[in-house]
C-alpha cells in the first residue's frame, strides 16, 4: 500500500477516515480508555514535572495524547471505551482525536519491527531518563555550535544536546528556566526563526502547535526531530513529510517502570 503524504494532522485524520492507512476505522473499537496525572522530580532537580495523559487501547496497541491541566476531564474515559475509532476521530476534543489516531496508527503498524529498537536499562528514573535523552540526542546530526531549538524542555535532554556540541534554545509553555538557570522562552516563533535544527515533544500534537513547527521546518529546510511518548505513531506518519527523525516511546512509558524497556528510533529514508 502506498500511503498518503499528509501536510498536517487534519489531512492525516481525513486520510485515515477514508481508509488510506488500512482497515476502516468504523470497524475498530477502543477497548479501554485511561486518564493519567503523573508528576516527577528527578533527584537533585528543582523542577516537578506535571504530565497529563489520555490513553486509548486498540487491540495490542495504546494510543496516547498529553494535554494541559484541566483540558480533559477524567469523565472522558466513559466516552471512549466501546466506541468506534471513526467516532473518536471526529470528537470535539483534540486530545481525544489524537489519542484515537495514535491508537489506530500503532495498531495497523506496530513500532516493534518497524524501527531501530533502543533498550533503556533497568534502574532509577535518573538512569532511565539519561539513557532515553541520549538516544534522542543521537538522532541529531548537526555541526558543533549549531542552534538546536528544544520545544518541551526536560533538563536531561538539554544536557544531552549540549554534550553533542550544540547550543540549546529551550522553549516551553510551563517552564521558565532550566536546571542551570537558562531562560526558557514561551515564544516559539522567535526561536524557530533562529533554528538550525528543532527537537520537539509529541505534546505539540495535543496543543495544536505541531503543524506550525512542521511547516516552519519545511519552509526553512531545517531538520525536525520529534521525541514522542504522546502521539508517537501520529508523528511517524510525517517522516519524509517534514519530520526527519523520531524517537517513539509507546506506552507503558519509561517513567512507569524500573525494568528494561525499548524506545524506537526512525530516520527519514531509512
Amino acid at each position: 500500500m502506498t500511503l498518503p503524504t499528509p501536510r498536517n494532522v487534519a489531512e492525516l485524520t481525513d486520510a485515515v477516515l477514508a481508509g488510506g492507512y488500512g482497515p476502516a476505522p468504523g470497524e475498530l473499537t477502543v477497548t479501554s480508555t485511561f486518564w493519567l496525572h503523573h508528576t516527577t522530580r528527578l533527584a537533585g532537580g528543582p523542577v516537578t514535572y506535571h504530565n497529563h495523559y489520555l490513553l486509548m487501547r486498540l487491540g495490542a496497541a495504546f494510543g496516547a495524547c498529553a494535554f494541559e491541566a484541566g483540558e480533559v476531564p477524567p469523565a472522558v474515559c466513559a466516552e471512549g471505551s466501546g466506541v468506534g475509532i471513526d467516532k473518536l476521530l471526529r470528537h470535539e476534543s483534540a486530545p481525544v482525536r489524537i489519542a484515537a489516531l495514535d491508537a489506530y496508527l500503532a495498531h495497523v503498524r506496530p513500532h516493534r519491527g518497524s524501527a531501530e529498537a533502543v533498550p533503556l536499562p533497568a534502574g532509577t528514573p535518573e538512569i532511565r531518563a539519561r539513557a532515553r535523552d541520549a538516544a534522542i540526542a543521537g538522532l541529531l546530526d548537526v555541526a558543533p555550535g549549531a542552534k538546536v531549538v528544544l520545544i518541551g524542555v526536560v533538563n536531561p535532554l538539554v544536557a544531552a544536546i549540549r554534550q553533542r556540541g550544540a547550543e540549546c534554545l529551550p522553549c516551553d509553555l510551563n517552564l521558565r528556566a532550566t536546571q542551570w538557570g537558562d531562560v526558557v522562552t514561551d515564544d516559539m516563533t522567535d526561536v524557530l526563526a533562529r533554528a538550525d535544527a528543532v527537537v520537539a515533544t509529541g505534546m505539540t500534537l495535543g496543543n495544536g502547535t505541531f503543524d506550525l513547527i512542521l511547516e516552519s521546518c519545511r519552509q526553512r529546510g531545517v531538520p525536525f526531530i520529534v521525541y514522542a511518548q504522546s502521539g508517537s505513531a501520529v508523528a511517524r506518519a510525517f517522516l519524509g513529510a517534514g519530520v526527519t527523525a523520531l524517537s517513539a516511546e509507546p506506552f507503558p512509558f519509561s517513567q512507569f517502570s524500573a525494568e528494561p524497556t525499548d524506545l524506537f528510533r526512525y530516520r527519514e529514508g531509512a
